[in-house]
């Protein structure tokens, strides 16, 4: 039944039934309610968001919190708009709840911004101390901890992958993200395995996707061009635009996630995000249990993952070293 077909004395009935219940245990019910605070980087109806919030409510529900039994979750969705993640941050605080959980470096960003002192749980933040929301990771302190994506080593490698799967690669166009900390780390990982490599970076900065498309379409006039999209929440975003690009430039690309390399992009090496959710329910759960954030460590997840699309190589006429078949977590034909 649809919201708007609800008639007054239905909702009279439910407040009726409501009144009839014991005062005790309206009051246990009251007691026991918990309040979690979500605010996601993606849009909600993104496929790759409904896996995330699934492996959260499924730990969750592992641990003893049931969904309108003993925990209400609020959900808010930036979809990468910087003014949503400040506006929707203080939503969820003024809603004052037991403790948000902060899904990217500009969500965490936007909730540290705001007055309140609510624990916050962040998932798939790069580089959480250089981006100034936590002093260490050993002993965070404040109201802050989670779980680091990955090392930013990880990004050398994705320059070496690309000159393993594409020897011809002599430059590279590097998408990042400008608007976090981890956008700079990272390119400056690619740098540094860069000259070794004998490959000519070019960063490019930008949010905007008609930027993207210039950027790229500029970039691909000159021949032996590679493509490396590192993490960040744009290039999450626009993930259909840049794939789109790399297609029609025929340009050798390497990401940092599987959900690129399923959609048609070449390689992916990076770190599973929803084990990231399912393992900020454990931390969600000390909190709610009277823990503090900041004597929770903040933890680094260091197992990555391997996918390589087989027929995408082959449409750019590649061949995929043997060595990298042998050690691949996921071979899409």
């Amino acid at each position: 039944m649809h919201f708007h077909q609800w008639k007054r004395r239905d909702f009279i009935t439910l407040l009726g039934g409501a009144a009839a219940w014991p005062v005790a245990a309206r009051a246990q019910q009251r007691e026991q309610m918990r309040q979690i605070g979500v605010l996601m980087n993606l849009a909600a109806d993104d496929p790759e968001s409904q896996g995330r919030v699934m492996a959260l409510a499924q730990a969750l529900s592992e641990l003893g919190w049931t969904e309108g039994r003993n925990v209400r979750t609020t959900f808010r969705w930036a979809a990468g708009n910087s003014d949503r993640f400040r506006s929707y941050a203080e939503q969820l605080i003024a809603l004052k709840p037991d403790v948000i959980l902060g899904a990217s470096s500009r969500s965490v960003g936007a909730l540290q911004k705001v007055p309140g002192n609510v624990p916050i749980v962040f998932v798939t933040v790069v580089d959480p101390v250089g981006a100034g929301f936590v002093p260490n990771l050993a002993r965070p302190g404040g109201n802050t901890t989670g779980f680091a994506l990955f090392e930013y080593t990880i990004s050398g490698k994705w320059l070496e992958l690309l000159k393993e799967m594409a020897p011809v690669v002599t430059r590279a166009v590097v998408l990042r993200d400008p608007a976090s900390a981890a956008g700079i780390g990272q390119f400056a990982a690619i740098q540094s395995a860069a000259s070794a490599l004998g490959v000519e970076l070019v960063p490019l900065s930008e949010q905007d996707p008609s930027e993207i498309e210039r950027g790229v379409t500029d970039f691909a006039r000159s021949p032996n061009g590679g493509l490396i999209a590192t993490a960040g929440t744009s290039v999450r975003v626009h993930r259909e635009l840049i794939l789109g690009l790399a297609a029609r430039h025929r340009l050798p690309a390497v990401y940092s996630d599987g959900i690129f390399v399923a959609a048609g992009g070449l390689v992916s090496y990076g770190p599973d995000r929803v084990d990231h959710f399912r393992r900020a329910a454990g931390y969600i759960n000390r909190i709610l249990k009277g823990e503090k954030p900041g004597d929770l460590p903040v933890q680094v997840l260091t197992k990555y993952r391997l996918a390589i699309n087989l027929g995408t190589a082959k449409a750019l006429g590649l061949t995929v070293p043997d060595k990298l078949l042998a050690i691949a977590d996921e071979v899409i034909e």
